[in-house]
């Protein structure tokens, strides 16, 4: 009886820990995901949007100050 409450113990603190591993890994991810001006302009298609070299090179700009502020907070 013992052993089967510390079997299920231990798979649940092991979905928790490994749930929280999960989300910790994607933020991080997702914080220094860089994007090619192709790959901006394929998602701004996919959304109905035409940009041209001017919006396109805005959306660029836009994209790595909010990089920048992102790892300075880290800091």
């Amino acid at each position: 009886m013992f052993t089967t409450l510390i079997a299920i113990g231990t798979f649940v603190l092991g979905l928790v820990l490994g749930a929280i591993g999960g989300v910790y890994y994607l933020k991080n991810k997702m914080t220094n995901m860089q994007m090619s001006d192709k790959e901006i302009q394929t998602m701004a298609r996919s959304m109905g949007m035409n940009l041209n070299q001017k919006q396109l090179m805005q959306v660029s700009k836009r994209m790595q100050s909010a990089n920048n502020n992102k790892t300075k907070k880290k800091k």
